[in-house]
């Protein structure tokens, strides 16, 4: 069988390619230096992209990861800057599976209009509490920290989960939730620490729990794979263009042997993995029996592949490379992230171990 895009899904990644090409200069980016810059979000919403996971009930486009993770791949490419993990993915995710009739009704429908943002707060249940941080829940009430929490800032709603496993939605009133930015190297991410002070929560379901952070974990693990290998593809892009340009002995060092190896080394790495993406996001939409194995399989392998190709593009451009003058930097850090958020290469084959029966649970 031939496993490609439709006709419909090229031109949505098209359209969003060209679209990021117009709004995500890396000037804006040195202008806007801080995480809460959503510079693409506005675009993003003109488009449609916050309803991609939601039904059209809802008044979102009905669609699945397979899309999204197309979608994530441009972001990666351009170093958008955009609360779309979080919003688009995670917390509609979230909503459908574990999320009362109401808060489905009111949040969906809000969240794919783009009137409404989401935050979520899940890394501990992932990868493990950090540095204490600990949330208890009493009385329909929260108290306790989150560390990594995404797209907090000015986030209308937040999807977050207590130390038992319990998801809950809170609306954050200053007066009980205090966001304080969290510094990153990748400062088009918007990365922040939780403090809930009896803060009033809204608990999801308990009996799809499991279910639904399962769902989440795999969603976000894909999306972050899909961004790498689009950060990844820009970095080699920029580092054959380089080549080109650059000139050495009196000729591009292009030609020069090692240069050439160390590019084609770089789209040997990365390429395959597009295919391992496609069908972690596929397996996601269609529930079959591998989609938690394969989304292991596409975090970890990004994880490494992404850092090489990270480095290796860098080495290219020799020591402009790590100038902020060039801006390279941006996908080096973004890749950086994305290796490291709801766990590393590390963690993933560690879970993708456990599924196989090859260590115990």
């Amino acid at each position: 069988m031939e496993f490609g895009l439709s006709t419909e899904q090229a031109q949505l990644q098209d359209a969003v390619d060209a679209m990021l090409g117009r709004v995500c200069a890396v000037d804006r980016l040195r202008s806007g230096r801080g995480s809460s810059n959503f510079s693409a979000w506005a675009s993003l919403v003109e488009a449609g992209v916050p309803g991609l996971l939601i039904g059209e009930e809802n008044g979102g486009l009905g669609l699945g990861l397979f899309e999204a993770a197309l979608i994530a791949e441009k972001l990666g490419k351009h170093v958008a800057p955009s609360p779309f993990l979080s919003n688009c993915v995670l917390a509609p995710i979230a909503l459908r599976i574990a999320g009362a009739a109401e808060q489905r009704r009111r949040w969906l429908t809000a969240l794919a209009s783009g009137e409404a943002r989401a935050g979520v707060a899940i890394t501990e249940w992932v990868s493990g509490a950090r540095d204490g941080a600990s949330l208890a829940a009493a009385d329909g009430r929260l108290t306790g920290s989150r560390l990594f929490a995404l797209d907090a800032e000015g986030a209308d709603i937040l999807i977050t989960v207590d130390n038992e496993g319990q998801l809950y939605l809170v609306e954050p009133d200053p007066a009980f939730v205090t966001v304080t930015p969290m510094p990153t190297i990748d400062i088009t991410r918007n990365v922040s620490e939780l403090r809930f002070d009896r803060a009033p929560a809204q608990a999801l379901d308990a009996s799809a729990n499991g279910a639904a952070l399962a769902a989440m974990r795999d969603a976000a693990w894909v999306m972050l794979a899909a961004d790498a290998l689009g950060a990844g593809w820009s970095m080699i892009d920029q580092a054959v263009a380089y080549s080109h340009q650059r000139r050495q002995f009196g000729r591009a060092i292009g030609t020069f042997q090692a240069v050439k190896h160390m590019c084609a080394t770089m789209a040997a790495e990365l390429e395959p993995a597009r295919a391992l993406i496609w069908y972690a996001a596929y397996a996601q939409d269609e529930k079959l029996a591998d989609a938690p194995l394969v989304a292991a399989h596409a975090k970890a392998l990004l994880g490494e592949v992404g850092r090489f190709v990270a480095r290796t593009a860098t080495e290219v451009h020799g020591g402009i490379g790590i100038t902020d003058l060039l801006g390279l930097h941006y996908w080096f850090k973004r890749i950086g992230l994305d290796r490291q958020l709801f766990g590393g290469p590390e963690l993933a084959r560690r879970h993708a171990a456990r599924l196989q029966g090859l260590l115990a649970a």
